[in-house]
């Protein structure tokens, strides 16, 4: 998809999203909206700039901004932190940070140490497109192990969207879905040509009816901590607490850290499946088969 389709339906689809009356403009009275959101001429005051700006700008034919201009499309948009920086990036080099070229596969042996070394914790590297680079022995007991596959196989996203058992397994399965959405929404500005995720955000389109409606929506944001409501097939209910940080000198890679708070019925069921062998383990398919 061209960079300025891109913009042209993030720009659309951001706008949906804010209410009159989250800016300042009052709810209309009793005046029908013939649009969900704001409008473009409301839009394009709270920006800064003339409606016909505003408009050519939201069908692709402006491709080039100013950082002034950018920002206060932020600013009447409401938009957070993940979103600014995703939308600077689909404006020109000048403006925005140059996708990464080329995706960092590997990790590098130090990391993969330290998951080794973490007790009674699930830790995993994803990559662009939620490939699982590297996981612990207890990862691989919680979740499918990614590491034995091959390709798009190894991508978390593509597993939770196309896999039966993920709707089991994740308690929460919309919530959680629909964050993955964001992230590959993310991935993909990040790296536009990647041959790999664009050829997986194919397939989930095809294959996937939430993921069909979720992906126009262009939700990007980061999913850094939070809890997910697991059902893990062998020790039941797991409420995980999870943190994210990223690999330092591999920007597309960030390190995801499962636990469970000190003491739960969460703490006891990991350290169940933590003394439990890999092979009595496995209980998951990593992929559609």
């Amino acid at each position: 998809m061209q960079p300025s389709t891109n913009l042209a339906e993030f720009l659309r689809a951001a706008r949906a999203r804010v209410q009159p009356q989250d800016v300042g403009l009052g709810s209309g009275g009793t005046i029908a909206r013939r649009v969900p959101g704001l409008r473009r001429d409301e839009v394009a005051l709270l920006a800064g700039m003339s409606v016909d700006y505003y408009t050519r700008m939201e069908q692709g034919r402006i491709k080039h901004a100013s950082d002034a201009i950018v920002n206060g499309l932020c600013k009447a948009l409401l938009l957070n932190a993940t979103e600014r920086s995703y939308l600077f990036s689909l404006f020109s080099p000048a403006t925005g940070r140059q996708p990464q070229p080329v995706r960092a596969t590997k990790v590098r042996p130090i990391v993969r140490q330290m998951l080794d070394q973490m007790e009674n914790t699930a830790a995993f590297v994803l990559g662009v497109g939620m490939e699982v680079l590297a996981m612990n022995d207890l990862a691989k007991k919680l979740m499918p192990d990614f590491t034995a596959e091959t390709g798009l196989a190894r991508s978390l996203a593509r597993w939770t969207f196309l896999a039966p058992e993920a709707r089991t397994y994740y308690r929460e399965w919309d919530v959680v879905a629909a964050d993955m959405t964001a992230i590959l929404r993310r991935d993909s500005s990040r790296h536009p040509n990647d041959r790999a995720l664009n050829e997986l955000i194919g397939e989930l389109t095809v294959k996937s009816e939430a993921f069909q409606q979720w992906w126009p929506q262009h939700m990007v944001y980061e999913c850094s901590f939070g809890t997910k409501k697991l059902a893990h097939p062998l020790v039941g209910p797991i409420d995980i607490e999870y943190e994210t940080f990223p690999v330092p000198e591999d920007p597309d890679q960030q390190l995801f850290i499962y636990m469970a708070k000190k003491g739960s019925p969460s703490d006891d069921a990991l350290r169940i499946l933590d003394t439990w062998d890999s092979e009595s383990a496995l209980a998951f398919t990593p992929h559609e088969r």
